[in-house]
């Protein structure tokens, strides 16, 4: 399969994995995914790259003392390039974002800062120097989709396409009402409301950012995740004339989502 190019700045360019233990995440999404983890220097402690085959698929991290002291579970964290961290950062605090961490370097790697929209969903921005970001994309075992789900979508509207140029595409049927996020003219997210269709406990889930990974067979696959002590948070079903997808926490409990394309 020919290889997709992100493009170089303003779209998400790198996945994380923020994670209680490194062994078992290793095990765990190399069966799962093919991945193979290489352990690097780091200022930001143990981190390992994920590989797939020669290409680089995303990043692990032992999660950090606060978010251990405030209980939050292991997750993935979606990376947007950027031109200047401190200049976006600046930009999406006057916008209403929270400021979480940084902005800061990386070594010689790139600088970055993590940061909380005004509806509460976190992500983080990466101004590459050495590290471009994911050299696997758009193929089976690599991330291929990142979707928010927020509690407020107009709102979303307002502070994403003013920070990173993105526009969000209407959806086609007023009955799917589920946003696209385009970057000229690359489509690379999307975006729906979390509202009361998502269930009795719908106000209880926060808004946030899902990585989708693509995968040959999601039934095939959500079964081997299941069997390697993950737990499935939606099975396998479809999303016609687009593909098939499913939900799942990973062993650790970091949510994400395998993706298989309709031919």
């Amino acid at each position: 399969m020919a290889q997709a190019t992100l493009p170089a700045i303003g779209t998400f360019c790198w996945p994380e994995l923020a994670t209680r233990d490194l062994k078992a995440a290793q095990a765990f999404y190399g069966d799962l995914l093919g991945w193979r983890a290489r352990e690097v220097p780091s200022s930001m402690g143990n981190y390992a790259i994920f590989s797939l085959g020669e290409r680089q698929a995303a990043g692990l991290c032992a999660q950090g003392e606060e978010q251990l002291k405030h209980g939050v579970p292991p997750n993935w964290l979606s990376y947007v390039s950027v031109a200047s961290a401190d200049a976006t950062a600046a930009k999406a605090r006057e916008l209403g974002a929270q400021i979480l961490a940084g902005p800061f370097d990386v070594m010689e790697e790139g600088r970055m800062a993590v940061l909380q929209d005004p509806a509460g969903a976190v992500f983080a921005i990466w101004q590459p120097r050495n590290h471009k970001g994911a050299s696997a994309y758009m193929e089976p075992g690599a991330f291929c989709w990142t979707e928010l789900a927020t509690k407020d979508a107009q709102a979303a509207q307002a502070f994403y396409p003013q920070i990173f140029g993105w526009t969000a595409k209407p959806p086609s049927d007023p009955a799917m009402p589920y946003f696209e996020w385009v970057l000229e003219g690359t489509h690379f997210g999307g975006m729906m409301e979390i509202t009361e269709h998502w269930g009795p406990a719908w106000k209880e889930i926060p808004s946030h950012w899902m990585i989708y990974f693509m995968v040959k067979d999601v039934d095939e696959r959500t079964a081997r995740a299941q069997a390697l002590g993950a737990t499935i948070r939606v099975p396998p079903r479809d999303i016609p004339k687009v593909g098939r997808f499913a939900v799942i926490a990973d062993p650790q409990g970091a949510v994400f989502s395998l993706f298989q394309g309709t031919l």
